[in-house]
């Protein structure tokens, strides 16, 4: 009931995910002229030094999401979800393999996880009856919340010589990511994410997916070429221009692999995604096919992303985010510091929705004030990680790429996201309350 009431209130009142990076914007600009003391001329200095900076990380986000979609779209994939979404026989089943799928999925990588969340979820919401769309799509993205192998800050301070080292030393992963007491968290998570959609009570109207996500691009090209080819036409429908493209990719994630071990990252994930949607799909006209399907899922990123830097460069630039920081820390003590952090790095992370940036930002602040306070570095370090995590719930920023695949807005699914947000917040604050006292 609370979930569906959130949901109304949502799709009535918030607005687009455009908008809102729009409204994000102008408070910033007021924040810095009124608290950062700033003139009208600064801040739109610091917004466009700031605007480019995610060019190349929003076009590794464009590709993420453009190569997961036309991989989704191959007839291999098809089958592979046919087959595993048969498993789920009733709505409750379908919302909790795909909040299954989605977790391990995100946990290996939250690039690769928010597509293939997209896609599972599709499938459930095409196959299985009753089964309220935007729900499920929901429990998909739920589960970004995880920190696995891929999380960017504690691997950050594992590496040596990282920015931090003069004051933080290198601290190991079996501190912070495989410490027994973040893995009771991430095992929680697990739990919470499963019983929440498992009992949440969608609508008496469910919605399904829509019928134009169920088209395939193949369908589409054997209509097209149902007459003679020319000969140009019959180049573009061999397989052989595949398979000479996926090798290189191939080769270059099996040398990285072979030199680094199981290191995935964005640029891996793109080139596993681009050799195996050549691999899989029969032409380079079924890819393009493909892609022309896809691109339009594309557009949030490119318009939005660009927007969100130009709001990160106002709040770094202004002096915001240390303000922010700094005044956490004058309300905190060494038992409630990883909890404080927890919360000061949930508020930063609405503004600046980049982990790695944040953490180069509010960083040596947090990391300072812990060794003044007496604080636990490894707790304080993911302490700053999951509330980097946890306001990404209700942060458009990282559900663009899932909306586009899933071809929702961030108003239908908002609802269902805030209500994970208190619970999955509860959780981690409570398991590091109780830590802080422990260690």
């Amino acid at each position: 009931m609370i979930a569906n009431f959130l949901s109304k209130i949502m799709q009535r009142y918030l607005p687009d995910s455009f908008l809102l990076a729009i409204i994000l914007t102008a408070l910033i600009v007021v924040a810095g002229v009124t608290a950062g003391g700033h003139s009208l001329f600064d801040m739109a200095d610091y917004w466009g030094k700031g605007f480019s900076k995610l060019f190349t990380f929003g076009m590794q986000m464009v590709l993420v999401l453009l190569l997961g979609y036309i991989l989704a779209l191959t007839p291999a994939v098809n089958r592979f979800l046919d087959k595993l979404t048969d498993a789920a026989k009733t709505p409750r089943q379908a919302l909790m393999l795909t909040g299954t799928v989605s977790f391990a999925a995100c946990y290996l990588n939250w690039g690769f996880g928010l597509v293939v969340g997209a896609m599972v979820a599709k499938e459930m919401g095409r196959k299985v009856q009753g089964l309220h769309f935007p729900l499920v799509v929901a429990a998909a993205y739920s589960a970004e919340i995880i920190r696995g192998p891929s999380s960017a800050i504690p691997l950050v301070v594992a590496t040596p010589k990282h920015f931090l080292h003069e004051t933080l030393g290198v601290i190991p992963v079996s501190q912070t990511l495989y410490s027994s007491w973040n893995l009771l968290i991430s095992a929680g998570i697990l739990v919470l994410l499963l019983l929440m959609y498992a009992f949440v009570s969608p609508p008496k109207q469910p919605v399904s997916v829509t019928q134009a996500h169920q088209e395939t691009p193949e369908k589409n090209q054997a209509a097209q070429h149902a007459g003679p080819l020319f000969f140009s036409e019959k180049l573009e429908q061999r397989y052989l221009f595949n398979l000479l493209l996926a090798v290189l990719p191939l080769l270059f994630a099996g040398k990285h692999f072979a030199e680094k071990g199981f290191d995935v990252n964005l640029n891996i994930v793109i080139m596993l995604f681009l050799a195996a949607s050549l691999l899989l799909h029969r032409s380079p006209a079924a890819f393009l096919n493909a892609a022309k399907t896809a691109i339009s899922s594309t557009q949030g990123i490119i318009v939005q992303f660009p927007l969100y830097a130009g709001i990160a460069g106002m709040m770094t630039d202004s002096g915001l985010v240390n303000l922010m920081a700094q005044w956490f820390v004058s309300v905190s003590d060494a038992a409630n510091f990883p909890v404080m952090t927890f919360l000061s790095a949930g508020l930063v992370n609405i503004f600046i929705p980049s982990g790695g940036g944040q953490w180069a930002i509010q960083g040596p602040v947090v990391v300072e004030a812990a060794k003044a306070l007496g604080a636990d570095l490894p707790q304080t370090i993911m302490a700053f990680a999951w509330g980097d995590a946890w306001t990404n719930q209700i942060q458009p920023f990282w559900a663009l790429p899932l909306l586009g695949v899933a071809g929702l807005s961030a108003r239908d699914i908002m609802g269902y996201c805030v209500m994970w947000l208190v619970l999955s917040g509860l959780w981690i604050m409570g398991v590091f309350a109780v830590m802080s006292f422990i260690l």
